[in-house]
């Protein structure tokens, strides 16, 4: 790699001066992007009018906060909890617990109280930062020691914080900086730990893929922060290049049509989910104007993708520039898609727009970045090249190539908190960790994902069918709203499986001209999925339609939990 596609070599003009080692940790990364870009904005919010932080104004709150846990006596390696909504309130509390040698321990806010109670008493957190809702319960719960609130109302707000000047023992490169709790936690939690190591790598290896990030971009945090996708790619991504980042509020279409537009976001990162429902907006808008024009614009819109897929030219800007900007996309750069598997055909329809659109993939242990596609050479069918300095093998692979992705590399986690055996279980001998993820690479290194190792379907002859190949297939069917495929017993004396689809339909696909029927809905399903089946190898039909009345549970990037259903 040359040294003009390495956006970390500029940290060698600070190394020996303002960090020792290979990489800097959070807080001397967070100095060195203050130092270069101070006066630029840093947070922001609209609640509803904007409100933001400079980077010079947020290590002031951020050095205040560190001082105020120190003066409570907070030392390197202590544990703290966050949670809450997104908020640059949650950024100074997180990054303050960092700044004073401390390890963060976010955590999901969206679940119930008694599932965090947990999470937080297993951390050991000595301190909970918490939004003024929880408080009250925290404060009759007695958990833990010192309780504060992130905004103003109730407690302490954790702008007011400050404590006096200190020698606070810094957090090094080795040291552990969060603990976070992958989803599924009820019973036996299981706490990812990520070094300072592994999370400012991954930041940078992320971007020389290549993935070019500017200081003049502007994220979007619009997915819970305490999962490691919007830690990372938003979060982390931002405050290493001097970029901005808007708080999202609600995953809701209107708010968040809004909060693109006003902020003028340039980088749009979510799940599968989110893309689709923007995507089905911006198609429906096309249908309504006629036949005729959504005929000629789905020719433009293949003309378009030719042009940049071939030519690496991208007119879709110009040629969809009224789409994009009745759709409050037009300020868009790159959407990343990550957190589950993505359509290709969605991901082809995006950049015939004209936006660069990629898709990306990784896991909680891996800080979570692994896979990336550059923006000048994607690969619609491929969740991305493996990042720099990331080792990447198919364990036992099959004749199709496909087997377990193990991974090795300074992005991978440290272990899981105070579970020796279940570390163990997940690293094979050499040291790979295993990812439970199945999938195939091809000669230039990118992946690509046929589904978890778990939810593998063996049908009666021998054959592997991956649920999620064929769940892609009806994303950008408006009619469904969730889909799960899995197996059924279709003979119990010979154990014979079957395969049938679980499918939530979009009410609001039913309603115009009027509300439809349970029987017209079953209809309409059961058509599309005959539609589908035409597509698919015969040993992957869908031979049953279970239509659902209540939606599955999701997680909280927006990913059925199949163990629930």
């Amino acid at each position: 790699m040359s040294s003009e596609f390495i956006p970390w070599a500029f940290l060698d003009d600070y190394r020996g001066k303002d960090f020792k080692g290979q990489w800097p940790t959070l807080p001397e990364m967070y100095r060195i992007t203050v130092s270069r870009f101070g006066e630029r904005p840093c947070f922001t919010v609209y609640e509803p009018d904007r409100i933001s932080l400079s980077y010079n104004e947020s290590l002031k709150l951020i050095e205040a906060a560190a001082r105020w846990l120190h003066a409570r006596g907070i030392r390197r390696g202590d544990k703290v909890a966050v949670t809450g909504k997104n908020s640059p309130e949650w950024a100074v509390a997180y990054l303050g617990v960092l700044f004073a040698g401390a390890t963060v321990v976010p955590v999901n806010y969206q679940i119930k109280n008694d599932e965090s109670d947990l999470l937080i008493t297993t951390s050991g957190a000595k301190i909970l930062f918490v939004d003024e809702e929880k408080y009250e319960h925290y404060e009759s719960l007695g958990l833990p020691g010192t309780l504060v609130s992130l905004k103003k109302g109730i407690g302490t707000y954790v702008y007011d914080l400050d404590g006096p000047a200190a020698e606070i023992e810094k957090a090094r490169e080795e040291d552990l900086a969060a603990i976070l709790f992958t989803s599924g936690t009820m019973g036996s939690p299981k706490g990812v730990m990520l070094t300072h190591q592994n999370l400012v790598s991954d930041c940078y290896l992320a971007q020389g893929v290549p993935f070019p990030v500017f200081p003049t971009d502007v994220f979007y945090a619009l997915l819970p922060l305490h999962h490691a996708y919007t830690m990372l790619a938003v979060f982390i991504e931002t405050i290493s290049t001097g970029a901005e980042v808007v708080f999202g509020k609600k995953m809701v279409t209107p708010v968040i049509l809004k909060e693109l537009k006003m902020g003028k976001i340039t980088m749009l990162l979510g799940v599968p989910m989110l893309f689709n429902k923007l995507l089905a907006g911006i198609l429906r808008g096309i249908r309504a104007k006629g036949p005729l024009v959504y005929g000629a614009i789905c020719a433009l819109m293949g003309l378009s993708g030719f042009v940049k897929k071939v030519f690496k030219v991208n007119p879709g800007k110009k040629i969809f520039g009224a789409v994009l900007e009745q759709a409050s996309l037009s300020t868009l750069r790159i959407c990343i898609c990550g957190g589950g598997p993505l359509a290709p055909s969605v991901f082809r329809k995006y950049n015939q727009l004209g936006i660069d659109f990629v898709q990306g993939y990784g896991l909680t242990e891996t800080s979570p970045i692994i896979n990336l596609n550059p923006i000048t050479h994607y690969k619609e069918t491929s969740v991305g090249k493996v990042v720099p300095q990331a080792d990447m093998k198919i364990l036992n692979p099959d004749e199709r190539g496909i087997g377990e992705v193990i991974v090795k590399g300074p992005m991978v986690m440290k272990g899981y908190y105070e579970m020796p055996e279940e570390t163990a279980a997940v690293f094979t001998p050499d040291g790979y960790l295993k990812t439970g993820d199945l999938g195939y690479l091809d000669e230039e290194n990118y992946l690509y994902l046929t589904g978890r190792a778990k939810n593998l379907i063996v049908t009666e002859g021998g054959k592997n069918v991956y649920p999620e190949e064929i769940e892609n297939e009806f994303q950008l069917f408006d009619e469904i709203d969730q889909i799960l495929i899995r197996p059924f017993t279709r003979d119990k004396k010979l154990k014979i499986e079957g395969i049938e689809a679980l499918v939530y339909p979009n009410a609001d696909a039913f309603k115009d001209p009027a509300p439809a029927d349970k029987d017209a809905i079953k209809a309409r399903i059961e058509k599309i999925v005959a539609e589908v089946n035409q597509r698919l190898l015969s040993y992957q039909k869908i031979e049953r339609v279970v239509i659902l009345d209540e939606a599955m549970e999701m997680t909280t990037t927006k990913k059925i939990k199949r163990d629930t259903v």
